[in-house]
Formats: structure tokens, C-alpha cells, sequence
């Protein structure tokens, strides 16, 4: 019973530390960096719109709080020199599924922009799904760029 309190525990911490790595990429975040610079605005007209998938985080952090947490469950299982066998077969295996977890956890639902600029060229923004944001083809939006990161607005 202690060994599956245990590895309860150390699930719920591989889970914890994977839900504090996301970080949000719609129109209207920020990082720490780019508050309080200037911006260069630019604006132009929607010409079309499409659902993307961005792929999740895949830090070391998944893989290893994976390994750890699977190396000790794997360790329980057996005696002695088999103990040591299962800890290294379920620390492979749990850094796998910790990555795979990690990543699934992460990946967030993005919108392709595609957008005229009023100096007549077009380019595509890939952002996040803002449900506040709603964008629709023909509608003027700002393109807001800092420090090489682009968004779209209203």
C-alpha cells in the first residue's frame, strides 16, 4: 500500500510540474520581455483562415520526472538483482511516457492568419486560439511585432 501511495505522489507531481511549463501563445500574452517596448504596428485585411494544431513542449522535464517516478515503480517489482532490471526497464519506459505526456499536455489548438498588408504584401501568423478573439476573413486587424515575435489583434 505505501509503494502505490507513493507512486500516486510522484505522478501527481510529474503532472503538476508539466502544467506549470505551458505558457500561452494568443494574440493578447506577453512575456516579461517584451512589456513596456516598443512596438512596430502595421495593419492589413484578413484573406483566410485556418485551424492549426502547435505542438506541445518537449523539455527534459517530461522525460525525466517520467524516468524517476517509472524507475522507483519498477524497482518495487521484484528482488534483488531483478529489482534492478525492472527500475532500469520502468525508468525507459516512464521517461517515454513522460515526454509523450509532456507534450500532449502542452499542445494547444492555433489559428493560421493569413494576412494583406497596406503595403500590399501578404504573410501568415500562426497563434493560439483566443476564444475572446474572433477573427473573420475581410476584417482589418493590427500586426503587432516585437523583438521578432508577431501577433494579430483587433
Amino acid at each position: 500500500m505505501r509503494k502505490s501511495a507513493f507512486l500516486l505522489a510522484g505522478f501527481t507531481a510529474v503532472a503538476l510540474a508539466l502544467g506549470g511549463c505551458q505558457s500561452s501563445l494568443t494574440g493578447d500574452t506577453y512575456s516579461r520581455d517584451e512589456a513596456r517596448t516598443v512596438q512596430n504596428v502595421r495593419w492589413g485585411t484578413i484573406e483566410a483562415l485556418r485551424p492549426v494544431k502547435i505542438e506541445g513542449t518537449k523539455t527534459p522535464i517530461g522525460a525525466a520526472a517520467g524516468a524517476a517516478v517509472g524507475g522507483i515503480g519498477g524497482s518495487a517489482i521484484g528482488g534483488g538483482k531483478g529489482s534492478y532490471v525492472t527500475a532500469i526497464i520502468g525508468a525507459v519506459a516512464g521517461g517515454l511516457l513522460g515526454a509523450a505526456t509532456e507534450e500532449g499536455l502542452t499542445r494547444t489548438q492555433g489559428v493560421e492568419i493569413t494576412v494583406r498588408e497596406d503595403d500590399g504584401s501578404s504573410r501568415a501568423y500562426v497563434q493560439e486560439v483566443d476564444q475572446g478573439a474572433i477573427f473573420r476573413v475581410g476584417e482589418r486587424v493590427r500586426i503587432l511585432t516585437v523583438n521578432g515575435t508577431s501577433r494579430v489583434s483587433h
